[in-house]
């Protein structure tokens, strides 16, 4: 069929949504809503079989749901209503939740529903939940639906009656009370509105949304004192302990330009004098619980380099530690290391909110990309054990050509690839134009990044982008991981693994120079950087405060 998808973003479900449509043969065009909602003509333009929201946020109109069948994507079980069903799971502490695929009508939520799918809920944030179990059981539903669909003799049946319409969470629901609310209950909280909206709370003499919350297990203090920071994120005393904020976002005042989410402790700067810095080991102990966004752990002759950045994006600071962290690893007496965080996203390349709060954005541009090109460069020129890079979640941009730096690449079968700069209007680094080649050869390599366009696991490993997707779901995954780590490097596989690749460095640095790439790769990305007029500027600008893209998407396709 030809299957019109209407969302409110193209954001990461919408994206998956789309991948496994065409995967499974069917047409699909994308209409994202302005701020005026959806345009009816702009529906009627794509005459599609079938309309799907993935993800919308405002009303369909009457004139569209009573011209097609338009099926919604609800992310609450059979019966739930409203608004902000995701949030009041997280926040009441759900254990089972679920996703319905809804027929719209004109009330909201109260549609027949063509298919639905469960799941337990993990404890983790209300983002990474969307992302892995709920865009899961969404894709089932969504594909079972379509099905139904495409069959011509299946009747939903509408509800007897709606269920409850509960209202939107507001932040009076979300504050927290930091002297009479256990950190269990803060922590909920906070993961509720992890990305968005956040929890309103005054802290050090101004408004934030805090964004994001790790209970920690040792340090204390008064009830909603800033007791230390970490790598950018700060430790706030509960009334029994305390939680770890990564992220805050100020509060808007009038006449301010649109905020957006940064790290914890830059947002907060000269605010923090005298509060102190206090490390995480890279070794944690085992069963501790706290906040890191890096880790080593070891098991047998497997080592595995955790990482886990908010939103997938990397500063240079981060960069410059996780690559002092790989360092450490390939000095372990390990057969096999394997890269990546237990469960979601793996990296999506430089951090653009880092870069567009800083005093020179050109500058920062400029630090962060040469420090991602020499974690990078590490893990391409690691030629003593079998390195493999495992996704639990999605990859974009610099992350993916970060991943396949590695000998391996695995990843879950939920997730999904953007193996492309042009839509941030960059030329590209990370030495994608030895790396993306290698994997698929220059013609795919240039229709990657020409359409700039999501791929799905199963795409990404029929292309050669991948070596090897794993069939579960996001709980299982790490274990999955570990597991085939330990086959692999008890294996004969390994001696010969390890002998072919650093022949192939060897013939590969005879033929051009691993320099040579970084060099023109880097020129390109100079000239882009600092020039004022460059539309990545505006484009990142608009990205970060999730703006309406200002300038022209350059067409340009880079060259090999």
């Amino acid at each position: 069929m030809h299957v019109l998808l209407v969302a409110s973003a193209f954001n990461s479900l919408s994206q998956r949504v789309m991948c496994e449509l065409r995967d499974r043969g069917h047409t699909v065009a994308v209409e994202l809503a302005g701020r005026e909602g959806i345009r009816p003509q702009a529906v009627f333009r794509h005459t599609p079989d079938l309309v799907v929201a993935p993800m919308l946020t405002t009303a369909i109109p009457k004139e569209v749901w009573s011209a097609h069948t338009c099926l919604v994507v609800h992310p609450g079980p059979p019966g739930d209503r409203g608004p902000s069903s995701l949030d009041r799971a997280v926040q009441d502490g759900a254990t089972r939740w679920g996703v319905t695929v809804l027929q719209a009508v004109a009330e909201m939520d109260a549609g027949p529903a063509w298919a639905s799918a469960g799941f337990d809920v993990p404890e983790v944030g209300k983002s990474d939940l969307y992302r892995n179990e709920v865009a899961d059981a969404a894709v089932e539903a969504v594909l079972l639906a379509v099905e139904r669909y495409a069959s011509g003799g299946y009747r939903p049946e509408p509800p007897d009656t709606p269920g409850e319409l509960r209202p939107y969470l507001r932040q009076e629901e979300r504050r927290i009370d930091w002297y009479t609310e256990p950190t269990a209950a803060v922590v909920r909280k906070l993961r509720a509105a992890d990305s968005q909206p956040g929890v309103l709370d005054t802290l050090l003499g101004r408004e934030w949304y805090l964004c994001g919350g790790y209970e920690e297990d040792t340090l204390t203090g008064l009830p909603g004192e800033v007791v230390a920071t970490r790598h950018g994120a700060v430790c706030r005393a509960t009334v029994d302990g305390a939680v770890w904020i990564p992220q805050l976002r100020p509060r808007r005042r009038p006449g301010e330009p649109a905020a957006y989410k940064l790290p914890a402790v830059p947002a907060l700067g000269d605010r923090l004098y005298g509060v102190p810095e206090v490390p995480a080991p890279l070794r944690p102990r085992s069963g501790r619980r706290t906040w890191t966004d890096i880790h080593y752990e070891e098991s047998g002759a497997v080592g595995f380099l955790r990482f886990s950045f908010p939103g997938g994006a990397m500063s240079t600071d981060q960069c410059r530690r996780l690559l002092d962290a790989y360092r450490y690893a390939v000095s372990r007496p390990v057969e096999v290391l394997v890269l990546g965080g237990a469960r979601d996203f793996f990296s999506n390349g430089i951090h653009l909110a880092v870069i567009e709060a800083a005093d020179d954005p050109a500058a920062e541009s400029w630090a962060c990309i040469q420090a991602m090109d020499d974690l990078v460069q590490e893990v391409l020129t690691t030629t003593d054990r079998v390195v493999v890079s495992a996704l639990a979640g999605n990859a974009a941009a610099g992350g993916v050509m970060l991943a396949l730096a590695a000998d391996e690449v695995w990843c879950r079968y939920g997730t999904v690839l953007n193996p492309h700069y042009r839509l941030m209007g960059l030329y590209g680094s990370e030495y994608w134009t030895y790396t993306l080649p290698r994997r698929v050869g220059d013609r795919e390599a240039r229709r990657l990044m020409e359409e700039a366009e999501p791929v799905s696991a199963a795409s990404a490993l029929r292309l050669g982008l991948v070596d090897r997707v794993f069939d579960c779901g996001a709980r299982e995954f790490a274990a999955e991981v570990a597991r085939s780590a330990q086959r692999l490097a008890s294996s004969s596989r390994v001696g010969s693994l390890v002998r072919s690749k650093k022949a192939a460095r060897e013939r590969d640095e005879a033929a051009r120079p691993l320099a040579e790439y970084r060099a023109a790769e880097l020129e390109r990305m100079r000239r882009i950087f600092f020039d004022p007029e460059a539309p990545y500027h505006a484009l990142r600008s608009a990205f970060v405060r999730k703006r309406p893209c200002p300038v022209p998407i350059p067409e340009t396709v880079p060259e090999l």
